[in-house]
């Protein structure tokens, strides 16, 4: 009986294998370096969702039975960025090129303005994000926040948490001044700007009196017009002597972008669709009063106020009723690409809409890019990048002022028992306790900025000539960036400040700003190869030219006419217009060598001249010179274990250009008798000004272990700026007050340290990590002027002050019997992060960002505001049981010492965290069927928290902007928010 069920088994599994052989698809195929073009042995090949799998043999080559006629094939390997590719039974043979992955050393990073070379041959410490590391983890809200945090030797800080961004970027410690603090941007070779240019609030705040010169109207920066999700890398060009190849435009570094583009293959349609809200990050609190409590702090008015709010248990959370907005997050993205091997194209569009912890601000922006790349012949190919965005934000009103009408400082002076609420008949009442009404104020006023931008960039290369030893190619580049940039503040004649002969009785201000870059190139780039390609020559001969344009135009409107806002509808309007026009003009030549990538030398030299320069046809000379030497290529190294060791030395210079102006000595207007004429400045201009010098030598070590599992970075720096721009007063028989004057030199020291690992891999489970540690010491070296405050509000509550021997971001102030002494510094001691990724079954991926952020001081003024207006939530708490309550012992310090103001401002902060779930590609085959060739589904947050002895709401804020020196002065900022995101990705 048992012969005959073995029979009839044997029987059926026969009959059935036709059929069985039927349904499945051979697959072979060879996977192959894509730069050398080698085989590449041991290389998974899987498909994906099941555990039908194999390796690739000696030869590059395999061999898969694919289930069905068609399908997905992954593949993967060490080192390596893994591709997956479609199969069917038409087409099955697949060969694939495998690109090198870009956490590697081999990844690919800029030498020269038309030449880039692997990082494992780079004598430059060079910073780089990918894509998985800008947008991979959550939806950064601008492309500043996308990088904060992540960038070793870059001290990036939130200036507000307004909606629009808004961030402060200093690269190797302080650069300049007086002068321009931020780095160059360029996106696709396009030289950006990246101005934050003021909405005129000051007429309304008068944040420039006071004792203050800046308005602190903390306007956003331009560089958040881009949109972070078509980036598919940055580099950042830290020293001088990496960033001497843009020569007097790199004072402060430069910020490198490229964009997505197409690849040849099958066109590639991919949906992003982010929901999410936002909420105030933290807070502080409200005090509790008692009616002895509200007499003591208010008078005795405040009294029937209190016992009727007590009658209604009526106590208002005004932290809450200001900053408990729950914003709404969308963002919606659709990506085109592909092409074949002649012409490759990518289009991305993205519609946000993003809303405020406070009621009526957000942030909205359009942006279209389109980005081709077509060979025209043998000898002939272009690149042609374009971006239009247009977009807006309602940034509310905050930070400091001296009316004590924006939001932070009317509410620190309210007190929780007065009602300011609008009544049923839709008015607000006055508030008693302070000079506005800030729930009026948020519900009525416009504080509005909104751009219209075009970048465009194009390249032509041109195969001139090629040999067995030798090619040479001509680059002709050419970009442009133009926006017309508005602002809208409106201030009705009913506001509380505005009303009853108070203010300015109503006011519109109006800017319009129109700026125009653009910047052309041209490069001859040879490469030569000698003793039979042992050395190679990469030899670059360009010129360059930039020219900058910017028109600003304010108009301030004030006595409206009853509810007009139309600027002529107005008893009074001043007009004021800011034009900065600056040509460029550069050469550039570089010879790289590089001796069976062994010896890697490098020597270049630009030549600028520029109309901003006292003497406009002279070129400055900025050289630059590397040398790196690849131990572990050399034939003695016999050491497996480590596959790479590198040791690096550079040096070069760079340039900062004087202020727009310094070289001249303006004039005013002035009116006598009705009689309208001009008369000059109090600033004499200075004819003989010089540049800002920028000199750095920096030296390195880079090894890799076990096939680069474990990269280690190390580098150290000795910068040097000479030459600094300051203002130096003059007799005042002169008839000025002060001149510009080169007068000072300060060093920036510093090391940075960053691990990259691959603790495990393997066909279940993979874990990236990185590990960053940087450090920077300032020095002002040499100071002609006398030292001098800057970027504060006094000693009295602590200023950063520019002294000889001292650091350029010391805060100094009053402390009793001992004087004016220091208190703190800016600089933080060290920053850190730890960046990760942990992949399941290929499926599942979480990641997240840890940043630490040790030292550093902050002059917290908002804490000092709560405290005079009565509404500190520790007022009344006695925390080291002296008997003298907290908020007293921190006002009777007001005037004796600045100590209690200067405040601590460490943290750890997780910045972002993410998990993601990729649906596998059976389980897509089985619904979709061929239609859908991704799915992946998410949730993620940023500033999830943070860890901070800081008292207030964050301890990462500048009231001062991107522009300031110094970073950390906070006066009711706009406090940062927590954002939480479902995601929901699909691609055909």
């Amino acid at each position: 009986m048992m012969n005959k069920y073995a029979l009839r088994a044997l029987m059926l599994l026969l009959w059935g294998m036709p059929f069985a052989v039927l349904g499945q698809t051979t697959v072979r195929g060879t996977v192959t370096d894509a730069g050398s073009g080698s085989a590449l042995p041991g290389v998974s090949v899987v498909v994906p969702g099941t555990t039908l799998g194999t390796n690739t043999d000696v030869s590059g080559e395999y061999t898969i039975q694919l289930p069905g006629s068609a399908g997905q094939l992954q593949f993967s390997y060490l080192g390596y960025v893994t591709q997956t590719v479609d199969v069917t039974a038409a087409n099955p043979t697949v060969n694939v090129r495998l690109q090198e992955r870009l956490t590697s050393l081999s990844e690919v990073v800029v030498t020269g303005l038309a030449t880039t070379v692997k990082r494992s041959n780079a004598a430059n410490a060079v910073s780089s994000l990918n894509t998985r590391e800008i947008t991979g983890i959550t939806t950064p809200q601008t492309v500043d926040g996308a990088i904060s945090g992540k960038l070793v030797g870059a001290n990036v800080v939130a200036n507000s948490g307004a909606p629009g961004g808004g961030m402060a970027m200093k690269l190797r410690g302080i650069t300049s001044i007086f002068g321009n603090a931020q780095p160059l941007f360029v996106v696709d070779g396009v030289i950006i700007d990246n101005s934050s240019i003021s909405a005129g609030l000051n007429s309304v705040t008068n944040a420039a009196g006071g004792g203050s010169s800046s308005t602190q109207d903390n306007a956003s920066n331009r560089i958040a017009d881009i949109n972070p999700a078509d980036i598919e890398n940055i580099e950042v060009l830290k020293g001088a002597s990496a960033a001497a190849i843009y020569g007097s435009l790199a004072s402060a570094g430069v910020v490198i972008i490229t964009t997505k583009r197409g690849a040849a293959g099958k066109t590639k349609i991919d949906f992003s669709q982010d929901i999410g809200i936002t909420r105030i990050s933290k807070k502080l609190g409200m005090r509790t009063y008692t009616e002895e409590r509200a007499r003591a702090s208010f008078g005795a008015a405040a009294v029937p106020l209190f016992q009727e709010a007590q009658s209604q248990n009526r106590f208002i959370d005004y932290e809450e009723e200001l900053y408990g907005n729950t914003g709404l997050l969308l963002n919606s993205r659709l990506n085109v690409s592909g092409g074949n091997e002649k012409t490759r194209f990518f289009v991305g569009g993205l519609i946000q809409d993003e809303e405020g912890i406070i009621k009526k601000t957000g942030y909205n922006k359009k942006s279209i890019r389109f980005n081709l790349d077509h060979d025209l012949s043998d000898r002939f190919d272009f690149s042609l990048s374009t971006n239009y965005i247009n977009s807006s934000s309602d940034r509310g009103l905050t930070n400091n002022d001296n009316k004590g009408v924006s939001f932070g400082i009317a509410m620190s002076s309210t007190p929780s028992f007065v009602d300011l609420r609008r009544d049923a008949n839709g008015f607000y009442p006055n508030n008693p306790f302070a000079a506005s009404n800030f729930l009026q104020t948020r519900d009525l006023i416009t504080n509005q900025e909104a751009t219209d931008r075009f970048i465009g960039g194009f390249t032509l290369n041109t195969k001139l000539q090629s040999s067995e030893m030798s090619n040479t190619k001509l680059v002709i580049r050419s970009g442009l960036d133009f926006y017309n940039y508005r602002t809208r503040a409106l201030f009705p004649t009913t506001l509380q400040f505005q009303s009853n002969g108070n203010g300015t009785a109503g006011a519109s201000i109006q800017g319009n700003s129109y700026n125009l870059n653009t910047n052309h190139a041209a490069f001859i780039v040879n490469n030569l190869a000698l003793s039979d390609n042992n050395l190679n020559l990469t030899s670059t001969l360009g010129v360059t030219r930039e020219n900058f344009n910017q028109d600003q135009v304010l108009n301030t409107a004030t006595k409206l006419i009853g509810v007009q806002t139309n600027l002529d509808q107005s008893g009074a309007v001043a007009a004021t217009q800011y034009r900065l026009i600056t040509r460029n003009k550069g050469l550039f030549f570089q010879e790289e060598a590089n001796y069976r990538d062994r010896i890697i030398a490098t020597a270049g030299i630009r030549l600028d001249k520029s109309s901003n320069n006292s003497k406009v046809n002279e070129f400055q000379a900025f050289p630059k010179a590397s040398l790196a030497l690849n131990l572990g290529n050399f034939d003695f190294w016999t050491w497996d274990a480590v596959n790479l060791l590198k040791l690096r030395v550079a040096y070069g210079e760079s340039g900062g250009f004087p202020p727009f102006g310094a070289k001249y000595t303006s004039f005013t207007p002035f009116n006598i008798g009705g009689n309208g004429g001009l008369v000059p400045d109090i600033q004499r201009g200075n004819e003989d000004i010089k540049q800002e010098r920028q000199k750095e030598l920096e030296a390195g070590l880079d090894f890799g272990l076990w096939d680069n599992k474990v990269i280690f970075e190390g580098t150290v720096y000795n910068k040097t700026v000479s030459d600094l721009i300051l203002f130096q007063g003059v007799p005042a028989s002169s008839g000025f007050t002060t001149r510009v004057v080169n007068g000072g030199e300060l060093k920036n020291r510093g090391f940075e340290l960053a691990v990259t690992t691959t603790p495990f891999e393997g066909p279940d489970f993979k874990w990236n990590s990185r590990t960053s540690f940087w450090v920077n010491n300032s020095e002002v070296t040499q100071l002609d002027v006398p030292a001098f405050p800057l970027g504060g509000f006094g000693t009295t509550l602590g200023t950063f002050f520019i002294e000889k021997g001292k650091s350029a971001t010391q805060i100094v102030g009053i402390d009793g019997d001992r004087g004016v002494v220091k208190l703190g510094d800016a600089s933080p001691d060290f920053q850190m992060n730890f960046h990760n990724f942990l992949t399941v079954k290929r499926n599942l991926t979480f990641s997240f960002l840890l940043h630490w952020k040790k030292g550093g001081e902050n002059i917290n003024l908002t804490e000092l505001l709560t405290d005079l207006g009565g509404t500190s939530p520790d007022f009344d708490d006695d925390d080291n049981s002296n008997g003298v309550t907290n908020a007293k012992e921190r006002t009777d310090a007001l005037g004796v010492t600045a100590r209690p103001f200067v405040q601590d401002a460490s943290y750890l902060r997780m910045r972002e965290i993410g998990l993601y779930y990729t649906l596998p590609a059976t389980a897509l085959s089985d619904v979709f069927g061929s239609l859908v060739r991704e799915l992946k589904v998410g949730v993620s947050a940023n500033n999830v928290f943070v860890i901070t002895d800081y008292r207030s709401y964050d301890p990462e804020v500048s009231n001062f902007g991107a522009n300031g020196l110094s970073t950390g002065v906070e006066v009711t900022p706009f406090p940062a928010s927590r954002r939480m995101f479902f995601h929901f990705m699909i691609g055909f």
